[in-house]
C-alpha cells in the first residue's frame, strides 16, 4: 500500500468538512451557467445583463480576498468560514427569490462575497488542521476546487431543467457541521 496516499486520506473530520464545504462553494462558480439562457428568456435581460451574473461574482470574489486574511484574523478562521457560509446561502436564496435580473446581479455580487471570505479561510484551514505537511492539504484543497467547479455546470443543469430558480436553491442545503468538526486553527 502507499503510505503518502494513506496519509492523505487519513484526515481529521474537520478537515474533510471544510474540504466538502468547499466542493459546494466551488460548485457555486458554475452553477448557474446552465441556466443563463431561461434567466434571458423569462427575465427579459439582455446578454450583457446575463453576463453580468458571472461578472459580479467573480469581480466580488477577487476584490474581496484582498481583505479576507485581515478578516479571519481579527475575527478567526472558523467565524470567518461559517460568516462566508452563511452569506452564501443568504444571498443564493434570495438570487433564487428575485423577480428581475438586476436583482439576481446584486445578489450574485453578495455570494460572491461569501465565497471570498469562505475560499481563502478554507486553504488555510486545512493547512493548519491537516496531517501529512502542507503539500498534501494543498492536494486536498485543489481536488475540492476541481470537483465543486466541475460538478458546478452540472449540478446547475439539472436543477435548471426544473426551474431557472433551482440552482439558487441548492447553495440552501449546505449541511451546517457542529461545533465539534469545525477546525479551531
Amino acid at each position: 500500500m502507499n503510505t503518502t496516499s494513506d496519509s492523505l486520506l487519513k484526515q481529521p473530520k474537520a478537515v474533510w468538512a471544510v474540504a466538502f464545504a468547499s466542493v459546494i462553494a466551488f460548485m457555486g462558480i458554475g452553477l448557474v451557467d446552465p441556466i443563463l439562457k431561461p434567466i434571458g428568456e423569462q427575465l427579459d435581460a439582455s446578454p450583457s445583463q446575463v453576463s453580468l451574473l458571472f461578472t459580479s461574482y467573480m469581480l466580488v470574489t477577487g476584490v474581496a480576498m484582498l481583505i479576507t486574511g485581515v478578516v479571519s484574523s481579527r475575527f478567526g478562521p472558523k467565524r470567518t468560514l461559517l460568516a462566508g457560509l452563511a452569506i452564501i446561502v443568504v444571498f443564493a436564496a434570495l438570487a433564487g427569490l428575485s423577480g428581475s435580473v438586476g436583482e439576481i446581479i446584486g445578489f450574485r455580487a453578495g455570494w460572491g462575497l461569501g465565497n471570498a471570505l469562505f475560499i481563502a479561510t478554507a486553504l488555510s484551514t486545512i493547512v493548519g488542521a491537516a496531517s501529512g505537511g502542507v503539500a498534501r492539504a494543498i492536494i486536498l484543497y485543489e481536488a475540492a476546487l476541481g470537483i465543486g467547479i466541475a460538478t458546478g455546470p452540472l449540478v446547475g443543469g439539472v436543477l435548471g431543467g426544473f426551474s431557472w430558480r433551482g440552482p439558487f436553491f441548492v447553495c440552501r442545503r449546505v449541511p451546517h457541521r457542529s461545533r465539534a468538526s469545525t477546525p479551531t486553527v
